[in-house]
């Protein structure tokens, strides 16, 4: 059950920051041309950094240890987003 509420709880975050990454998006100007190349490179680097994880063991051994730690990994990046793209008011 917990892993369960972890994945709806992603879902949830990821959504609140797709939320406030789509208006800088679309405003077309500089800035959000960076928003966009940060947007795509975290992707990489996190996908990235969870298959390194998953090489190396560090995720676990079982299915469960390793889908609940790969669910962990994601949150603190999407996490971390949500912070800072909605500044004070999000911490």
């Amino acid at each position: 059950m917990s892993l369960a509420l972890d994945c709806w709880s992603l879902g949830i975050e990821s959504c609140s920051v797709i939320g406030m990454r789509l208006p800088r998006l679309m405003t077309g100007d500089p800035a959000a041309m960076l928003e966009a190349q940060r947007m795509v490179s975290e992707k990489v680097e996190a996908a990235a950094s969870l298959q390194w994880k998953l090489m190396t063991g560090t995720l676990g051994t079982t299915a469960p240890g390793v889908l609940g730690a790969s669910v962990a990994h994601y949150r603190k990046v999407v996490r971390s987003n949500r912070r800072r793209l909605g500044g004070k008011a999000a911490r």
